[in-house]
């Protein structure tokens, strides 16, 4: 199905009023001094906090009371079929290890989907009160009420590319790998970042990101906001990327292409 204008100028209001409820929640617990996160994994550390939760369960509150027959697709709860055609995929704390060490770079991650894959993306950070919103029309940021434009740099040559991951190790030896070969060529890399590099790489500021490892949850809301802001995102064959796994964000054609040629041999999935 395709989003009308009707439906974009909705579905666009509701995921902002979603990520306002998650706002109340992420900012209560933000930096305070009760804060603590659970493990999620039985090896490694995979933190979650009462905030991921809470900010998920309003988010999801404020989908069901106003589109009932939506599907939702969450990190923290059980998915929800639905009927419409429509999905929502969300992401309440992307990088809760940086939310539980005072960093800002975590953000609300909410993306409007329909069977060819996210349609409209959310990153919101509200601590610096920054919103990125991707849509068919177009890409802004929403800051201190003023929408700026948004488009991705001009850069084409992995020689003047600055580029982010979230971890050094990227995923697996073997991706690790083809990181490296591409990260050698490239002006300048950086990690850490989390959403807010994707969110960087729509406003301009970063030209490529290269990730691993990522769940459907991790890659809606980017993956929208970038092509809304004239980018280019798939996995690391080529193709479709919203199902998770290995990601690539790049600016321009020239720049997916030259990423793409040394990272195909290493994707799998």
């Amino acid at each position: 199905m395709a989003f009308s204008t009707s439906d974009i100028a909705h579905l666009t209001a509701l995921a902002c009023q979603a990520a306002d409820a998650a706002a109340v929640e992420t900012l209560r617990h933000f930096r305070g001094a009760d804060l603590s996160a659970d493990n999620k994994r039985t090896s490694g550390f995979d933190p979650v906090t009462v905030a991921d939760r809470a900010a998920e369960a309003a988010i999801r509150a404020v989908v069901e009371d106003a589109r009932p027959n939506d599907a939702i697709l969450g990190e923290e709860e059980a998915g929800k079929a639905g009927t419409s055609g429509v999905q929502w995929v969300i992401d309440p704390i992307d990088g809760t290890r940086g939310y539980i060490s005072g960093t800002p770079t975590w953000g609300t991650l909410i993306a409007v989907s329909d069977d060819d894959g996210p349609q409209i993306g959310l990153v919101d950070q509200p601590y610096i009160g920054e919103r990125f919103i991707g849509t068919p029309d177009g890409a802004v940021m929403v800051r201190h009420g003023a929408e700026i434009p948004l488009a991705v740099s001009p850069t084409r040559a992995l020689e003047d590319a600055i580029l982010f991951s979230t971890f050094p190790e990227v995923g697996s030896q073997g991706e690790r790998t083809g990181f490296e070969a591409v990260a050698q060529r490239c002006k300048l890399v950086r990690f850490g970042m989390d959403c807010y590099a994707h969110a960087l790489l729509a406003a301009g500021h970063v030209d490529l990101v290269i990730e691993a490892g990522l769940a459907p949850y991790d890659v809606g809301a980017p993956i929208a906001l970038v092509k809304a802001a004239g980018g280019i995102a798939t996995n690391w064959a080529g193709d479709d990327a919203h199902h998770g796994g290995q990601l690539i964000l790049a600016a321009t054609p020239d720049l997916h292409r030259a990423a793409l040629d040394i990272l195909r041999p290493f994707a799998h999935g």
